[in-house]
């Protein structure tokens, strides 16, 4: 039961519709190509926390329900140089997580990634995605937002930035929560330490354990929005990466292929429809923002 009434639903929807058609329209005025996602592969996103692998048998071979299209996303710009998908995600998540109402088993993200691009660029796009989906919400779904009473505004570019430092100083690990709800505009986190993501996060050449990744925090404690950065690209040093996480070199053989044939430079992130459609409709938990909702732990859910 999402607790909304068939009325709210329905307005729920509808604004989650305009989201996506505004993001997707603003991505393709900006010139990036959108491509179709990746459902199965024999390599997916880590993830630096724990989710359970959802591992299918294809052939006799393993391979996993996507968890995110990063590593395909690198792949793709050998072709073209800007990609966006709507990519359906499983993540399988720990059961304690149900109460937060930001967790859901799958999901929908946005990702894009371009080709050559710093972080500082794509910074730029995250802002630019956002804006869009809120302007298009206020345009064209006004009284679906008088229907759930949500007050909502456009803020003003460029968002405030924090270093990952100065929020766990001011607000303790993890900060995610705290922050969001000391704020009522977006704001970026900037420069994550290597212990806290990914092997694929681009270490700074001029700060060793920091990466040059990027996470936007929704105002009003609504938690994390998205999150990406600049990719390391270079075989040998996601060989390094991957050794100093402890990960056997052998679960990512066939990507580390691919890195040695060579990927582009890149930088990109995700944003979770769900959780965009949860901040703009101001709802309690992100399982009110799609039909047929997989909390963590539910096994009930169709």
């Amino acid at each position: 039961m999402t607790g909304l009434t068939k009325r709210e639903m329905v307005a729920v929807l509808h604004i989650k519709a305009e989201i996506v058609r505004a993001t997707g329209a603003y991505l393709r005025e900006q010139g990036f190509t959108e491509i179709l996602p990746v459902l199965l592969s024999p390599v997916t996103d880590p993830l630096h926390h724990d989710t359970f692998d959802g591992t299918v048998d294809y052939y006799g071979v393993p391979y996993q329900l996507t968890k995110s299209m990063i590593l395909h996303k690198q792949l793709a710009l050998r072709t073209v140089p800007k990609i966006f998908s709507f990519a359906p995600n499983v993540r399988m998540e720990p059961e304690d997580r149900a109460s937060a109402g930001r967790y859901l088993a799958e999901f929908v993200q946005l990702d894009l990634e371009v080709r050559d691009a710093s972080r500082d660029e794509i910074l730029g796009v995250g802002e630019g995605v956002f804006l869009a989906a809120i302007s298009g919400v206020l345009e064209h779904c006004r009284e679906k937002l008088e229907v759930l009473g949500r007050d909502l505004r456009l803020p003003a570019a460029p968002f405030e930035r924090i270093t990952f430092a100065d929020a766990a100083g001011a607000y303790g690990e993890p900060f995610d929560a705290a922050l969001s709800a000391d704020r009522t505009d977006p704001v970026w986190v900037i420069d994550f330490p290597r212990r806290v993501r990914e092997f694929y996060d681009r270490e700074d050449p001029e700060r060793p354990e920091v990466l040059l990744d990027m996470d936007l925090m929704y105002p009003e404690g609504f938690g994390e929005a998205l999150s990406g950065g600049e990719r390391e690209h270079l075989h040998d040093r996601l060989v390094d990466r991957i050794s100093r996480d402890n990960i056997p070199l052998s679960k990512y053989a066939p990507y580390l292929e691919e890195a040695k044939a060579g990927l582009p430079s890149s930088a990109g992130f995700g944003i979770g429809i769900e959780r965009l459609t949860r901040y703009a409709c101001g709802l309690e938990s992100v399982a009110q923002a799609r039909l047929f909702p997989k909390i963590p732990g539910d096994t009930t859910a169709l």
